[in-house]
């Protein structure tokens, strides 16, 4: 488990260029934190860690999952938010990156199982511009 603590949205975004770096076809990010904690933000910088431009990198809220190609990896960005469980099931996120990319997904305790083999990454909101992550490598959820 490793934990960094970041001032700015730039740290965020280096923290997850930095773990880009260390990923490979096929992992899977659950990646947690409050509304507005930083979420989108990390995914950028994983973008941009695998050689995408971040700034194409939205929030798939409404889209449920974006796809980015062009760089090292595909990324896949799903957002389970709207989501039961039930629905969640029926996404088939588990075919998504296995091949080509990475696979990030966002409110990941909207899953109605676990993903064994992914890794975690959890961002707390400390104040308005302060955040810890955590990331814990290759744990069940």
């Amino acid at each position: 488990m490793s934990i960094a603590v970041t001032y700015s949205e730039e740290d965020t975004q280096h923290v997850a260029r930095e773990l880009a770096q260390t990923m490979r076809a096929g992992e899977v990010l659950l990646l947690s934190g409050d509304l507005g904690a930083g979420k989108t933000t990390f995914v950028r910088g994983l973008a941009e860690g695998l050689g995408l431009a971040p700034d194409v990198v939205s929030s798939p809220t409404f889209a449920l999952v974006h796809e980015y190609r062009g760089g090292r990896l595909a990324l896949y960005h799903a957002d389970l938010y709207r989501l039961d469980s039930s629905a969640a099931e029926d996404l088939g996120l588990e075919e998504l990156g296995v091949r080509d990319g990475i696979l990030v997904i966002e409110w990941p305790d909207r899953l109605a199982h676990e993903l064994p083999g992914a890794r975690t990454v959890t961002i707390d909101t400390v104040n308005e511009h302060t955040r810890r992550i955590t990331v814990v490598g290759y744990s069940i959820r």
